[in-house]
């Protein structure tokens, strides 16, 4: 659900903000889990604050095509 929210939307300004606009109530400690693991996952940045989408599978394929090494 978190996933889908950050994806869906590509950016939050705020992680309060994302956490308000669930669908469902997620408490705050499984929130900032769910959020850890995304941005150890290489799925989401934080930035200043900012969470911003960045996982892209389609151009992971294109690179592991070229035989090139994605980490």
């Amino acid at each position: 659900m978190v996933e889908e929210a950050i994806q869906n939307h590509e950016d939050y300004p705020t992680k309060k903000q994302l956490w308000q606009s669930l669908p469902k109530k997620v408490m705050y400690q499984t929130f900032n889990v769910i959020l850890d693991y995304l941005q150890d996952s290489g799925k989401i940045i934080i930035k200043d604050g900012q969470i911003i989408w960045i996982w892209n599978p389609e151009r992971i394929r294109e690179l592991a095509a070229k035989d090139l090494l994605v980490r």
